[in-house]
Parts: structure tokens; C-alpha cells; sequence
């Protein structure tokens, strides 16, 4: 894949953490990592890493892999990134070693992959990449909400920049918006055009067993009831 200006352009990657703003919502992967007696996670699209730090720091054995570049450079220079094996990719072009308990895609990751095709080859790279039993944990946005209708002039701002959505085109199930960063210090302008795929459940599920995944649950996000689909998935014994 090629990742997103945002995650990929070097000065974004690093205020990319301070744009998140608080990320309760890993606290809901947390907590599905114990429920699910996980020892082993695999981070697809670990970004700057924020999720496999935090699960790292509880003595798991994690992995996090990302296409950009810049983002992994971040994650890398943050305090005990040793503690993570971090790979430049993505779930296609993991190592054949890999036998983890849990494999998950936070924030939406799921959505960039805008082809079935993609789609696919994303789902059997975790498969492989997951040990017999193991399990799968992604969230989705609920495409009946159609929640692009709210993002067109969002706005927010940190010290260094300032930044706003544009609904570029809508063409569903694909959905194509423009980030606009500002730097105060100088008035420089970058852009970063992101597009989405917004599957249904029966879409979801029909790919899933395709994949030779079974499915276990789809669940509500505790943070965004209603909007939000986290599909839990395993991996046949």
C-alpha cells in the first residue's frame, strides 16, 4: 500500500499524536486482549505505535506493522520501542515466523483498503499470521450512518498547527476527504487525501469466511455506540 500523506510525510508523522488527541478507545482493545487471553498481538497499521507501546509495557509480545515510513520512524524513537518488533510493511509482506495470539486494526484501518481484492489479501496475510485459534479484532464505521455527512469543516489546532476537513467525493461505498494542516510559524499549507471503504456486515462477514475466518461476535464501540462495528474473528483450531 501506498500510506496517506498524513502518516507519510515526515513533518505530519510528527505531530501526528497531538492531532489524535486521547485515544480512549485502545482502552476497549485493552481490555479485548485480556479477554481473549492474548500474549501475542500483531498491530496492522501500528502507525506511530501509541497501541503496541501500551500493550508492550504489560510484558506482551508485539508486533507492529505499517506501510509509512515515517510514522514507524516516530514510533521507533519513543521511549522502550524495543520492546516491539516493528516492521516496514504491511499484513502481506509479514515474515513466515509469525504465530500470534491476537491480531488487531485500530482506528478504522480496516477501511483503507478500498478494494476487495486489497481487502482479501490483507485477511489472509493475518490468517497466516495468526497461530490456529488465534484471533482477529477490527473495528469499522456502520456505513448506514453515514457519518462523512459531519466531517466537512471540522476544525482543530494545536500550538504548532491548524488543520480542517473538505468531503472531496462521495461515491459509496468509497468515500474521499482532504486533511489541510497549517504551520503558525510560517503559513505553510500540506494536504493529505485519505479514502475509505465502508463495507456492510454481510459484506464483513461474506469476506471474513472467504478468508477462512470464523465469526465470533460484532459488537458495538463502547466509546461510539451505534456508529461503529468491532468485528471479533478467529482463526479455525
Amino acid at each position: 500500500m501506498t500510506p496517506d500523506p498524513i502518516f507519510a510525510h515526515p513533518r505530519l508523522a510528527a505531530l501526528y499524536d497531538r492531532i489524535d488527541g486521547d485515544r480512549a478507545d485502545l482502552d476497549h482493545y485493552e481490555a479485548l486482549v485480556d479477554e481473549r487471553g492474548a500474549r501475542s498481538v500483531l498491530d496492522v497499521g501500528c502507525g506511530t505505535g501509541v497501541l503496541a507501546l501500551r500493550l508492550a509495557a504489560r510484558g506482551l509480545a508485539v508486533v507492529g506493522v505499517d506501510p509509512a515510513a515515517a510514522s514507524l520512524a516516530v514510533a521507533r524513537a519513543k521511549p522502550d520501542a524495543d520492546r516491539v518488533r516493528w516492521i516496514h510493511g504491511d499484513a502481506t509482506t509479514l515474515p513466515p515466523d509469525l504465530a500470534i495470539d491476537l491480531a488487531v486494526m485500530t482506528g478504522n484501518v480496516a477501511q483503507v483498503f478500498t478494494t476487495d481484492e486489497a481487502w482479501a489479501a490483507t485477511l489472509a496475510g493475518i490468517h497466516d499470521a495468526l497461530r490456529p485459534g488465534g484471533h482477529l479484532v477490527f473495528e469499522t464505521r456502520r456505513p448506514e450512518v453515514r457519518a462523512w455527512e459531519g466531517w466537512a469543516g471540522t476544525r482543530g489546532r494545536t500550538d504548532e498547527l491548524e488543520w480542517w476537513y473538505d468531503l472531496v467525493a462521495v461515491a459509496e461505498p468509497l468515500v474521499t476527504f482532504r486533511w489541510s494542516f497549517r504551520f503558525t510559524s510560517n503559513g505553510v499549507v500540506l494536504t493529505s487525501d485519505s479514502t475509505l471503504r465502508f463495507r456492510t456486515r454481510a459484506e464483513l462477514e461474506a469476506s471474513l469466511a472467504e478468508a477462512g475466518f470464523g465469526l465470533d461476535d460484532v459488537r458495538d464501540a463502547p466509546d461510539r455506540p451505534g456508529q461503529e462495528m468491532v468485528v471479533l474473528a478467529h482463526r479455525p483450531g
